[in-house]
């Protein structure tokens, strides 16, 4: 049996209406409430002035909330529970401000069945979307990306590393980690144009903003520069098409130094592509925010490495969805 099999008409009703105790979340982010409410205990009609938002509505909202687990209720009036205090309201070292991404996701993903038509993606944000977008975008990938870096780095040899490369670094917490592991190493970061000044206040926030080189450019028509001896693909690859993938290592190899790594992070599908379930489903995100982006199967990343020359390729394993192919060039 694969994945969760639905049975019955009560719990195939109860999967299709999950999307609406998801938006109830989203929409508390969204207006920032658990930040209004934060340490008091506040009755609707006051949420709703400082919300801007309808009483009535609000308070309807707000019982939906205590429903969830997300607020509690005393005689009235309504407080944040200890885990919405802790992860909801900004400024709170745990705050996850990621979840504004995955609302912007809410709209892309409401072009499912016509993406599913055409092919590709067929959602258009506005420059003042793109803008907003942009930043919760860089937000949520460092969110996770500081955990998951801690990890990876554990588990790869950066003792003979003197220069990276950071490809598509977003908000360069693999580059910063990597550096705090190997303080010789030199750190250089590529990423687009309207990127790289995002990239420049994460650095300066991690004391890096003078140890790290930074490139602007596209990275599969722009020079990366010599001499690496570790290049990072971390969520990228997902972002292209299969030839473009392929030329991307290929460009990879070619500026590599011998007994250098290049190494894929990224989902890692069956060669059926029906596992795993973050891939499946990712893949799906990929065609509604992509042109022609997609997961792909281990087979499909070793040809990429293969092509480019590189035979000697290793995966590792780790614990949150996205796995590493490390390929090493002879």
């Amino acid at each position: 049996m694969q994945g969760n099999e639905i049975l019955t008409p009560e719990s195939i009703r109860n999967f299709a209406n999950s999307f609406q105790q998801s938006r109830v979340l989203l929409t508390a982010i969204e207006l920032d409430l658990f930040s209004v409410i934060d340490n008091h205990l506040m009755l609707p009609a006051d949420v709703a002035r400082i919300l801007g938002t309808d009483e009535r509505a609000t308070d309807r909202f707000m019982n939906a909330l205590v429903a969830l687990g997300f607020l509690k209720k005393l005689h009235g009036k309504f407080y944040n529970t200890e885990s919405s205090k802790k992860y909801f309201i900004k400024g709170k070292p745990e705050y996850m401000g990621s979840l504004h991404h995955t609302n912007h996701l809410w709209d892309s993903w409401s072009t499912l069945t016509d993406a599913v038509k055409e092919g590709t993606s067929i959602y258009k944000k506005n420059n003042y979307k793109k803008e907003i977008w942009r930043e919760n975008f860089i937000s949520a990938m460092h969110y996770r990306a500081q955990h998951e870096a801690k990890i990876i780095s554990l588990m790869l040899d950066l003792s003979n590393v003197k220069k990276m490369l950071d490809i598509g670094a977003g908000s360069g917490a693999f580059t910063y980690e990597f550096m705090s592991k190997n303080p010789g190493m030199k750190g250089v970061i590529f990423d687009l144009p309207d990127i790289i000044p995002l990239t420049k206040k994460y650095a300066e926030q991690s004391n890096m903003l003078n140890n790290v080189e930074f490139i602007e450019g596209d990275y599969l028509a722009d020079s990366f520069g010599t001499g690496y001896d570790l290049m990072l693909l971390s969520a990228i690859v997902h972002i292209n098409s299969y030839e473009q993938n392929k030329q991307l290592i290929a460009k990879c190899a070619n500026t590599l130094n011998n007994g250098g790594q290049i190494i894929i992070r990224d989902f890692i599908m069956k060669d059926d592509r029906t596992e795993p379930l973050s891939g499946t489903l990712f893949a799906l995100n990929m065609l509604v925010g992509t042109e022609r982006g997609d997961t792909y199967t281990e087979e499909e990343i070793r040809e990429w490495f293969k092509s480019s020359g590189i035979s000697r390729i290793e995966r590792k394993n780790t614990s949150f969805g996205s796995n590493l192919l490390i390929g090493i060039k002879n």
